[in-house]
């Protein structure tokens, strides 16, 4: 393109630099993508015993794998059974999330996803969470618990919270009723419920659901006794 003095100029395509900003729009997002899906990474640290063993290619080994999810959940556990002082804490959970940001310095104060050990027991082991794991964390998180856990004679014990109001039945549901327990429990699963069933159309989400089936799919072995005890209660912290 020629100026009113005549010098010849380059033309300049508009489309060009809509591609170039695009192309810069792009890469950017892909950088803040990365950034995102690495910090949503969930994170699994265990005390020096532990972390010896699973370097060495080992893992830990468990008879009974009990997991507590919520408020209430955990509070039951602290009360009646890590009360006894017969358990040590042997690791924690990090998970990011818009949700849950607890626990995430480099001491783990204040983690909202613990690990037990019995003292006298090893096998036996107790996970209580009480922070939100995202629906994209649940399977990391399944994955990586149980991908540690040494699974032969494994039985597995899921205690949830959920609020009554998301039960659903076609029977009046007298408010002075809850809370209550609703169970699941696998075909391997002998022992006497404690409960009667959850009942269809209810169902289970969330990492209770990825702790019942987690075994399954990660282990792939389908004949493990597996429990889940629902509570459905009016306060849901």
């Amino acid at each position: 393109m020629a100026t009113f003095f005549g010098e010849v100029l380059s033309v300049y395509s508009r489309a060009v630099e809509e591609d170039e900003e695009e192309l810069e729009e792009n890469e950017e997002d892909e950088q803040i993508r990365r950034e995102l899906e690495e910090k949503r990474t969930v994170h699994l640290h265990w005390n020096p015993e532990v972390s010896e063993l699973l370097r060495a290619g080992n893992k830990v080994q468990c008879s009974s794998f009990i997991l507590a999810v919520g408020h209430n959940a955990a509070s039951f556990l602290s009360v009646y059974i890590l009360a006894s002082a017969n358990w040590d804490a042997v690791g924690r959970g990090v998970a990011w999330n818009e949700r849950s940001r607890s626990g995430t310095g480099p001491s783990g104060e204040g983690s909202a996803c613990v690990f037990y050990r019995h003292k006298d027991e090893p096998a036996v082991l107790i996970c209580h969470v009480t922070c939100h794991i995202a629906e994209d964390q649940l399977f990391q998180w399944t994955e990586k618990v149980f991908g540690y856990l040494q699974t032969r004679g494994l039985t597995v014990t899921v205690l949830s919270d959920s609020s009554v109001a998301d039960y659903k039945t076609a029977d009046y549901l007298c408010s002075s009723s809850a809370p209550f327990l609703r169970s699941l429990r696998s075909s391997a699963f002998s022992d006497q419920p404690v409960c009667q069933s959850l009942e269809q159309p209810n169902i289970i989400t969330g990492l209770p659901a990825a702790g019942v089936f987690g075994v399954f799919l990660i282990q792939e072995q389908h004949n493990k006794p597996v429990i889940l005890l629902g509570i459905f209660s009016r306060a849901i912290h």
